[in-house]
């Protein structure tokens, strides 16, 4: 397995989750009414759901809840949290399964999260939901199919969903969007595939449709997408029921694809934009983060990108290597930032970024864990970052090592 390595950071903690310690897209914060700090996870797959961690002290993390999947068919890899109501996702292996799409749960008692409602995804082309971004206590924003959507290409059955839940106990759609030409039936031609993959693979990742959608209550007017193979979008949801087209950038081709996540720097008009590595061993580098200038937002224009370590050291190093999650900026007990970027690259680790010249971004800091006992792959595989308010860093991984917590020396 591979060392650890570190610059600036250190380890206060790590927590395998009671030996199921692979985890996916979903972290988020919970100050919990006894004055607890509870930490809440998605798992990347079966058999576990989702699990809560007590990180009120960060060097002595407690698990106090886990849960089952319904079936071995599916994964939750999403998760959001806003006051005590969490929102969980759920995707199936194969279209028509059930269940599929977003549950309800109140966790003002962590240890017993209750079921409020679920609202179904499902569908004869839909896998549900993916990931999903819930953070005014109004409105989840999610990759979410549909059973009346149905896609040229089974691949890009996830389209952009907005669900009300401000009635908990009974969810309803507000609105939705997907790339034009990506729907039986559209007027714009079906878009040219980045790199065709068999019909039959499901979990391929030549695709168009939603990964990210971000909303944020300090500009509530726009969503910000990352669309896989579509690249990033700026839409106007002041008509949540219509959302439109602002601005849009694509830089796949000639880079291999897969947009993940676009968050905006509201008061520097700029965005943060990742594209994930989803092949192991470097196939499909270089996976970058980029900088781009969005001071018209009708014309986004990359104007740097983050440096990485170099892929002839950690491209054959074992597993993926390269860009995924950052840490967004989102409202909670959560670090807000405009100069200092966290992100977690797969086998490269945890690494921060000084962005104040957003045209020439610099390493301030990194940890690399060494490679987890029990995992698919010899190094550690960072896959999701999440920052508290106290500058705490909480990051997990892929598939066995669990919740790493660090400190950094910035």
């Amino acid at each position: 397995m591979a060392e650890a390595l570190s610059k600036n950071m250190k380890l206060l903690s790590n927590h395998g989750l009671g030996g199921f310690g692979g985890v996916g897209e979903g972290m988020a914060i919970q100050m919990a009414k006894d004055g607890r700090r509870v930490m809440w996870l998605a798992h990347e797959g079966p058999p576990k759901n989702f699990s809560a961690v007590d990180v009120s002290d960060p060097r002595n993390p407690e698990l106090i809840c886990q849960t089952e999947l319904p079936h071995p068919r599916m994964r939750s890899n999403s998760l959001d949290v806003t006051g005590d109501m969490m929102v969980v996702c759920y995707q199936v292996a194969q279209p028509g399964d059930n269940p599929a799409g977003i549950e309800l749960f109140d966790i003002s008692d962590p240890e017993n999260p209750r079921s409020i409602s679920f609202f179904d995804m499902s569908g004869p082309n839909s896998r549900g939901v993916h990931c999903c971004w819930f953070c005014d206590g109004e409105f989840v924003h999610c990759a979410g199919g549909a059973d009346d959507f149905m896609p040229r290409h089974p691949r890009d059955d996830q389209i952009y969903r907005i669900i009300d839940v401000r009635d908990p106990a009974k969810p309803v759609e507000a609105g939705r969007w997907w790339m034009p030409g990506t729907r039986e039936g559209d007027d714009a031609p079906a878009p040219e595939r980045v790199r065709p993959m068999p019909l039959d693979n499901l979990r391929g990742p030549d695709a168009f449709r939603l990964h990210n959608a971000n909303v944020y209550p300090d500009r509530p007017d726009r969503a910000y997408l990352g669309y896989i193979d579509g690249g990033a979008f700026i839409l106007d949801i002041s008509d949540k029921s219509s959302p439109s087209v602002v601005g849009s950038w694509n830089p796949h081709p000639p880079y291999p694809g897969f947009t993940h996540t676009v968050m905006p720097l509201l008061n520097r008009d700029l965005l943060v934009v990742t594209d994930e590595c989803v092949q192991d061993d470097g196939e499909d580098w270089p996976k970058l983060t980029w900088m781009v200038d969005a001071r018209k937002e009708d014309n986004l224009v990359p104007i740097s990108t983050f440096p990485l370590p170099p892929v002839e050291e950690y491209g054959h190093k074992g597993g993926r290597f390269g860009s995924h999650n950052i840490h967004e900026n989102r409202p909670g007990p959560s670090m807000r930032s405009e100069d200092v970027i966290f992100g977690c690259f797969f086998n490269a680790g945890v690494r921060i970024y000084d962005i104040s010249d957003p045209y020439r971004p610099e390493t301030l800091a990194f940890y690399v864990p060494e490679g987890p006992e029990g995992s698919r792959v010899p190094t550690a595989q960072m896959n999701d970052i999440y920052v508290d308010e106290r500058a705490i860093i909480y990051s997990v991984d892929r598939w066995a090592g669990g919740l790493y917590i660090f400190e950094a020396d910035i």
